[in-house]
């Protein structure tokens, strides 16, 4: 057995940790519905999409099942009025989301105006649905990815993700940083440039408790040909 395959082994079940985003928006509609026809074949966690697409996926899924449908809102920078976030949200509650991906104030947060940061969120939480909070840990660090987290946290966030997959590649010392700083009070979500098998183990391994990549079929892909091999003795 191969010392890959060995740590595939000691991980958690790979597929519902995965977050399929279908978010491109140059894709067209075969490529949606094959999209979502995966996602739910391979028992993916989540499926996140944009607005434009949210209600052809939500038919595509079917009832709500193993794979969550994710709504992405205000992305990628959150720069947009609350109000308008806040009908974002709304509208995608009342089209089939399960949980939204919402990117916040972060110009709040640069101005060090935590107080509004968190009031956004927190009015996003009051919707009912898991939050996401999008943070973006290539610019945001030190005491301000400190006082974000927190902010998050007491608004009710579900989970704290690590990019918007705009920057450079997610990593594990990232991952790391923001186990210390969440301390177990809610999941991290791991997005950037996840592309790779092993890559995806490191951030599982640094505590990511979802992974965000539009390249979760491959991912899988890849996960089962060693596990083939060794079944053959190669």
């Amino acid at each position: 057995m191969s010392q890959a395959s060995g740590r595939q082994r000691e991980l958690p079940e790979l597929p519902p940790l995965i977050h399929q985003a279908l978010l491109d928006p140059h894709l067209m509609p075969d490529q949606l519905l094959e999209g979502c026809d995966a996602a739910r074949q391979l028992g993916l966690g989540g499926l996140c999409t944009s607005l434009r697409h949210l209600p052809i996926v939500r038919q595509r899924l079917g009832p709500p099942g193993a794979t969550r449908l994710i709504a992405s809102i205000a992305f990628p920078f959150g720069a947009l009025p609350s109000s308008l976030k806040q009908a974002e949200a709304e509208w995608a509650a009342e089209h089939g989301a399960e949980a939204l991906d919402v990117a916040p104030d972060l110009a709040a947060l640069a101005a060090g105006d935590t107080n509004c940061f968190a009031e956004e969120l927190a009015a996003l939480a009051g919707i009912g649905l898991p939050l996401t909070v999008i943070l973006d840990l290539t610019r945001c660090e030190g005491e301000s990815l400190q006082l974000a987290v927190e902010a998050s946290i007491d608004a009710g966030a579900a989970a704290i993700q690590s990019g918007h997959g705009f920057g450079g590649p997610a990593t594990p010392e990232q991952i790391i940083r923001l186990r210390m700083l969440c301390r177990g009070r809610c999941g991290i979500k791991a997005v950037g440039g996840v592309h790779r098998l092993d890559h995806c183990i490191a951030l599982v391994e640094a505590g990511a408790t979802a992974i965000g990549t539009s390249r979760g079929p491959s991912l899988l892909q890849e996960l089962r040909r060693p596990q083939a091999n060794d079944a053959r003795g190669d």
